[in-house]
């Protein structure tokens, strides 16, 4: 809400801007765990883990960037209130963050809910009662299915972007590309310089979504079925392995993006962000900017301090 989160080695970084025009930073450093970074390195797991890590980070950050919302939103309503009774209003400010970040929560459970009940059960349904007999191979109903989740993928979100909030929240999104790419290519992080590059990102978690429709094509014909309870139940157990085939094409199609001919394996997915990203402010820009700097230095600093670390320690064992 109103910034741009950033993620570095050591570091995850959200720069949000207020609406004093001051930017506030919000700082998660990353808590390497064993076990995790094990499930890291084992194909097909590697997705289902960076998607679940991904989900909790980017909680933190969304309730930060809510809290700030709500001071503001308080601030602009209350502060009569606040100046007659300032202990209430420190109470109304906790209840109203806590509110705000309850819903926010609770509507982020719906969403993923509502989210797969949509985008993998129904278009399987959809499909039997609309096309059940018309194919005599699973293979076709797969790929008519395929199609109705892609319908209903690029409806949803043109129509969710027509209203305000997930506008900017899209326009963010390009200036998070924009900045990275402009990165990539070692130039100057300014206004003027990333504002030149394109919000379409070969990285983006916009292409997982296509990905995961495409996968699942395929997926799905290996498997038999007979009723339509049988063919949703399998849906719902072949879900990981999906996501982590995804995953893996992902990867596989980045590592090719510079390969001319190759190139085009990862279209799908900048295709798709043409809807997920809109052209940023130069206001929106300098918020990501400000955001990635934060997490350079940060990424930097902590470096310096390992080498010195080392430096001691050799110093101390010499």
């Amino acid at each position: 809400m109103e910034g741009v989160m950033f993620a570095g080695r050591t570091v995850h970084v959200t720069a949000v801007r207020r609406k004093n025009q001051q930017l506030e930073f919000f700082e998660v450093p990353k808590k390497e765990i064993g076990w995790v970074q094990a499930l890291k390195k084992i194909p097909l797991l590697r997705g289902l883990v960076a998607i679940i890590e991904s989900s909790a980070k980017g909680a933190q950050h969304l309730n930060f960037s809510a809290e700030v919302y709500a001071e503001e939103e308080l601030d602009e309503d209350g502060e009569d209130k606040a100046k007659q009774d300032d202990q209430n209003g420190k109470k109304s400010k906790g209840f109203g963050n806590l509110s705000l970040i309850l819903g926010v929560a609770v509507v982020g459970v719906l969403s993923f809910i509502f989210g797969k009940f949509i985008f993998t059960l129904v278009p399987a349904a959809l499909e039997e009662l609309l096309f059940g007999s018309l194919f005599e191979n699973q293979i076709g109903h797969n790929l008519v299915e395929g199609a109705i989740k892609i319908v209903l993928l690029l409806g949803y979100i043109y129509f969710i972007s027509l209203t305000p909030v997930i506008r900017r929240l899209f326009q963010y999104h390009g200036a998070e590309h924009k900045v990275i790419s402009a990165y990539e290519a070692g130039k100057p992080l300014t206004v003027e310089n990333v504002q030149s590059f394109n919000t379409l990102h070969y990285r983006c978690g916009s292409s997982f979504i296509v990905f995961t429709v495409l996968v699942g094509v395929i997926v799905y014909s290996f498997v038999e079925y007979d009723t339509i309870w049988e063919r949703l139940l399998q849906r719902i157990i072949l879900l990981p392995l999906v996501i982590g085939l995804s995953y893996e094409v992902l990867r596989f199609t980045n590592s090719l993006r510079e390969v001319p001919v190759l190139r085009f394996l990862g279209y799908p997915g900048l295709w798709l962000q043409k809807l997920t990203t809109k052209e940023p402010t130069d206001d929106q820009v300098e918020v990501s900017i400000a955001s990635f700097n934060r997490m350079l230095e940060i990424d930097n600093q902590q470096l310096n301090d390992d080498k010195s670390a080392k430096l001691q320690t050799a110093a101390g064992n010499a």
